[in-house]
């Protein structure tokens, strides 16, 4: 869990509706979190290396995994860093990692990740990532693991 390999960070205060009895940040909550934070991944890739025909084109990305682990709890108004990064990227599909990071106290709360699928709109099926998303994903990214098949 080294914060050094992040480029990208998003800071979240817990509100009070994401906590549970116990004044903890309840499960669910923290994909939430995830998901603001890869929503402006993106939006940060798409605008510096012009990437707007890859997410809004004629194909987009679904979710296909997500997973994370509980460390600690978070707790109502905590200020959370919510580190993210592109950890590999195949033909159709990339993953994603996080840490979610005490602000103030820079203990670990959860960490996590997930796999998106370029989907094509019209049939529905895996498509090829274009060319332009691995390059600007490794410019961005410190080290990302390029997994995918060439065919021959």
């Amino acid at each position: 869990m080294n914060i050094d390999n992040y480029n990208h960070v998003i800071k979240q205060e817990v509100e009070f509706h994401e906590v549970d009895l116990m004044g903890v940040v309840n499960n669910a909550v923290y994909f939430s979190y995830f998901e603001n934070a890869r929503i402006k991944y993106i939006k940060t890739l798409t605008e510096k290396y012009k990437l707007k025909e890859v997410v809004v084109g004629h194909s987009f990305f679904i979710m296909a995994r997500n997973e994370c682990d509980y460390i600690i709890p978070a707790r109502f108004e905590d200020e959370l860093n919510v580190y993210t990064r592109v950890e590999f990227i195949k033909n159709s599909s990339f993953g994603f990692r996080h840490i979610v990071e005490n602000a103030k106290t820079g203990l670990i709360h959860a960490k996590g990740g997930g796999v998106f699928v370029h989907i094509n709109k019209e049939t529905q099926t895996p498509v090829p990532l274009p060319e332009e998303f691995y390059e600007a994903v490794k410019s961005f990214e410190k080290n990302v693991e390029i997994l995918r098949k060439v065919k021959e």
